[in-house]
């Protein structure tokens, strides 16, 4: 069959903390190991990124979370000849193909994060941070020293535990605008802004590891339906997601929005502009002075807040445009103090 297709924390804080595969597609021998391989019957092909998704790769893509834990394909399956195994890479994991493994452990995901440093560049959990039972809200792993905890830890759970994401490899803390945290083959990051059960998202990690690890360009190609040629690259839908530095504020100082904004394939969109509406019970204020999205797809804006109420939601309303797309969020803060 050959077919195309195309969510820590809980705000557990009010005053204190936020809780909330074709008939077997096998690698060509080490002298090809950067040639993409051909798809067979058992393939369905990705137009978002132009790739195949074949075999067991494609089972173990429907069977653990699909287009969410992995992302759309970015290679062809090959053999990577650093590696020695047969891979497929994506936006979010490298899968490899162990064949002297038993089942269900010949498809694992590679240790995407440790190979990118972050298995050494965050000190150990503090002891006070340590659960003195492991419950429902807070796991520690002897095993890497790092507890797991609230929104991190259902999601963690719910969606393949140390299998899809390894081991935890920081604790959940702010950075860029983000609350995240990293495990062995992933970085989670809480996404407030967004409807339950989106809140919580997987990071792009192979865009970082493409950077520091050449992946071969013939592998990367898109290529056609039929195994070759490129696709159509036109943007047709805007993806919009926002956040705020500071979601517990005062009741004046300044607050920094940040945008981030991607296409139908989940690329970076560079050259958007974006509009912000801040809902302040005073009345509205309207911003549109943003700086077109990077190459990135990234820009950001700081703003005076004006005075509100302690403990009642400034609900920002954000508007991106694009080659006459649009599309919409939302992000929120907090006065408190």
């Amino acid at each position: 069959m050959m077919r195309s297709r195309k969510s820590l924390w809980i705000l557990v804080l009010t005053m204190a903390v936020l809780v909330s595969g074709v008939s077997a597609t096998y690698p060509r021998p080490p002298s090809a190991a950067t040639e993409p391989q051909s798809p067979g019957a058992a393939c369905e092909y990705f137009t978002e990124t132009g790739h195949w998704v074949c075999d067991e790769f494609l089972d173990y893509f429907e069977t653990r979370g699909g287009l969410e834990i992995f992302g759309y394909p970015l290679t062809e399956a090959y053999v990577d000849a650093r590696l020695g195994l047969k891979v497929q890479y994506f936006q979010r994991a490298r899968m490899e193909w162990h064949p002297g493994n038993p089942d269900p452990y010949k498809v694992l995901l590679g240790l995407l994060a440790d190979e990118l440093g972050y298995d050494t560049k965050f000190p150990p959990a503090r002891p006070e941070q340590i659960p003195a039972v492991n419950n429902s809200l807070h796991h520690y792993f002897p095993e890497t020293r790092h507890v797991v905890s609230y929104a991190f830890l259902d999601y963690f759970r719910e969606h393949g535990g140390i299998d899809i994401f390894g081991y935890p490899r920081s604790e959940f803390m702010v950075e860029g605008g983000l609350i995240v945290q990293y495990f062995q083959r992933a970085r989670m990051e809480w996404h407030p802004e967004n409807p339950p059960g989106s809140q919580m998202l997987l990071t792009n990690l192979v865009e970082e590891y493409q950077d520091r690890f050449l992946i071969p360009e013939s592998v990367l190609k898109p290529v056609g339906e039929g195994g070759a040629g490129l696709i159509d690259t036109s943007i047709t839908r805007l993806d919009v997601s926002a956040s705020v530095r500071n979601v517990i504020t005062g009741r004046q100082g300044v607050q920094t929005v940040f945008v981030y904004v991607t296409d139908q394939r989940q690329q970076p969109v560079e050259g958007a502009n974006v509009k912000m509406v801040v809902h302040y019970p005073s009345g509205d204020q309207i911003y549109d002075r943003f700086d077109p999205t990077n190459a990135s797809g990234f820009t950001h804006f700081s703003f005076d807040i004006l005075p509100a109420p302690p403990g009642r939601k400034v609900v920002i309303d954000i508007t991106v445009t694009y080659q006459g797309l649009t599309s919409t969020t939302q992000a929120f803060f907090l006065p408190w103090w």
